[in-house]
């Protein structure tokens, strides 16, 4: 994918699209292209590139350039969903290679590794991302050709050394990819670090307002290895629609902004909770006393992201009562968006999950700082005499 011939700032790249205008009104807003089939010329051939919208569609187009920009990437693909990006990456695999995986990850595509990508052929393992040491005993030169990190990961949070990993990787020739959905571009670009590919969940913080789905793979390179992965997105139809896409550039216009709010409320939150009596452990990776801080402050720049999690004094039933009494946060499933959700992720992943059953996560929104803090407060007061009395 072409670069532009001049080059932005974030902010600017994602206020003004990357200056996109429609060229044939002279709009500020490009318009939805909702064909799913295009003339041919003359010779058989088709003159703009367009040929069916299971492959592509133009409304991809824009979306895909600002991925580039920001990721510093030689080429970009969105996809229906996060989950059908990320799986693209393992489909461009070929069945007996050998991967690594973390151990806590996100919870959907950790059973899809372990189910459909097993029974497909992929030798899936899973390890501690944060022990460099354990990474390269799992490695199998000439076997292992990719690995796979989420950073921070969700849903403890932890940080992986993406400049470490991506060493590790590359000196038995596997591929690094890595999920950062919970980062954003914003905050850190694994490939300028090192990596190969890098997933977003474009539901999450690049769409911002829990009101699309989508997903987007960035590449550091054309080449074979990616040209399968396009072919697995045509292939599978894995494609958005054209008002996703467009809705989706649309989120993406404010993004600079929303994080950077995100990012203020869940470090204020975090450093306001880490000593509160009734909070046994505060997982955020801006706190100094956080176990991946130092990586975190090394590989992320302009905050440390807006989703925390929570271990709450008095067991399962009071984290479930802390959830249950707040007002301002909202007790749903995902994160990213505008408003604060709240969320006991042991009872979502269930009786197999790796979460502490006294955990809530949290993904801090752009709502006041202080008022959410004064909500978590006083559901906390209300586990604390209600359910541990």
């Amino acid at each position: 994918m072409p670069k532009p011939p001049y080059s932005f700032s974030s902010a600017t790249a994602l206020a003004q699209a990357l200056g996109s205008i429609d060229e044939s009104t002279q709009g500020v807003v490009l318009p939805i292209h909702v064909a799913t089939t295009y003339i041919r010329g003359a010779d058989n051939s088709y003159p703009n590139g367009n040929v069916y919208s299971r492959a592509d569609n133009p409304s991809y187009k824009p979306v895909e350039a600002l991925l580039c920009q920001l990721e510093n990437g030689a080429d970009a693909l969105l996809f229906g969903s996060g989950m059908a990006a990320a799986t693209a990456v393992f489909q461009a695999l070929q069945p007996g290679d050998h991967v690594l995986a973390p151990k806590v990850m996100y919870w959907a595509l950790r059973n899809w590794l372990l189910g459909f990508a097993s029974d497909w052929g992929l030798q899936i393992e899973l390890v501690d991302m944060t022990d460099l040491g354990a990474v390269q005993l799992a490695l199998q030169p000439g076997k292992t050709k990719l690995i796979w990190i989420e950073t921070p990961g969700n849903p403890t949070w932890t940080i992986t050394d993406i400049a470490a990993m991506a060493k590790l990787a590359h000196s038995i020739g596997a591929r690094l990819a890595v999920d950062s959905t919970c980062a954003t571009p914003l905050l850190t670009q694994p490939l300028s670090l090192g990596a190969d590919v890098v997933m977003h969940s474009a539901t999450k913080y690049l769409n911002g307002h829990s009101d699309v789905i989508a997903g987007a793979l960035i590449s550091a390179r054309m080449d074979d290895y990616w040209q399968r992965v396009i072919n697995v997105r045509k292939g599978g139809g894995a494609v958005p629609s054209p008002h996703d896409a467009h809705q989706l550039l649309r989120g993406m216009r404010t993004m600079h902004l929303r994080v950077r709010e995100a990012c203020h409320n869940a470090q204020f939150i975090a450093e306001q909770l880490q000593h509160h009596d009734d909070i046994i452990e505060v997982m955020y990776p801006g706190l100094p006393s956080f176990a991946g801080y130092a990586i975190a402050a090394k590989q992320m720049s302009g905050g440390f992201g807006g989703m925390l999690s929570i271990r709450v004094a008095g067991g399962e039933a009071a984290a479930i009562a802390v959830a249950a009494q707040t007002k301002l946060w909202k007790r749903a499933t995902s994160l990213g968006g505008v408003e604060s959700l709240i969320e006991h992720r042991a009872s979502v992943e269930g009786p197999a999950s790796p979460c502490p059953a006294d955990m809530l996560r949290l993904s801090a929104g752009i709502e006041d700082a202080n008022e959410l803090l004064a909500d978590l407060q006083q559901a906390l007061a209300f586990a604390r005499t209600h359910v541990r009395k």
